[in-house]
């Protein structure tokens, strides 16, 4: 499997380690095609971009764009699914910024309805309570999947437990890919052949906190070889 592009990124914005430019070098070095900046949604309390530096971080990819132009650099988010509503930490000021959307539950998401999000967010950290979170979780992802324009799920059932087969449906529905992660064990080779037949695609990500692991895809096509997805199902695979 040739992997053409690394959606999935982070940088100095939000937790990552290095710069954008960092993160292009990279990219280059291991020749991708595409390289994406998603750095995590501003309402995550802990380590999310500062909404002041959307339109900075917008000019600093469009100056790269002319800098290296033999790579497609892309401003992208990995924005916070805040309730089960499916609301997302994407408005309608800084939309227009971001080449494309990506998408997941983080813990220290800020909710938008305080006791029901933060009582949801302890019962997804203890073990033997997470099973009574799963409808809410689930209906968090399927909602912001038909509410908002999302390319990616990041790595579904990661943090919260989820009816995937359901949230398999809907992305199928939406045309939204589901994200083998190469950091997160999430998408499994279990969860990968559960789903892996319904139609829904997929998408191989380093979610890379530093630059030198852009482009480290090792394990996520190491669990899809392993669980028999069809290359043609993985967005960012080159097939020929």
């Amino acid at each position: 499997m040739n992997v053409i592009a690394d959606y999935h990124t982070h940088t100095v914005y939000s937790h990552g380690k290095g710069s954008i430019e960092d993160n292009v070098k990279v990219a280059i070095s291991k020749g991708l095609k595409t390289i994406g900046i998603s750095d995590h949604g501003y309402k995550h309390m802990g380590f999310g971009i500062k909404y002041r530096d959307i339109p900075k971080m917008r000019e600093e990819i469009d100056y790269l764009r002319e800098k290296y132009p033999n790579i497609n650099i892309l401003m992208g988010i990995e924005a916070n699914i805040l309730d089960e509503d499916g609301n997302i930490d994407v408005d309608d000021k800084v939309r227009k910024y971001f080449d494309y959307i990506m998408a997941g539950y983080h813990f220290g998401s800020t909710p938008t309805k305080l006791i029901k999000g933060s009582l949801n967010h302890f019962i997804n950290l203890v073990g033997p309570l997470k099973k009574f979170a799963i409808k809410y979780n689930t209906n968090a992802v399927v909602n912001a999947m038909k509410k908002n324009d999302i390319f990616i799920i990041t790595h579904p059932g990661a943090k919260a437990m989820i009816d995937l087969v359901e949230v398999a449906k809907v992305a199928k529905e939406t045309n939204t890919a589901l994200e083998i992660n190469s950091r997160h064990g999430h998408l499994t080779i279990e969860e990968l052949k559960l789903i892996k037949d319904i139609g829904v695609k997929f998408a191989i990500g380093s979610d890379a906190h530093e630059p030198e692991s852009v482009g480290n895809f090792i394990d996520g096509i190491y669990r899809a070889k392993k669980a028999g997805v069809d290359i043609k199902s993985i967005i960012n695979i080159d097939g020929r």
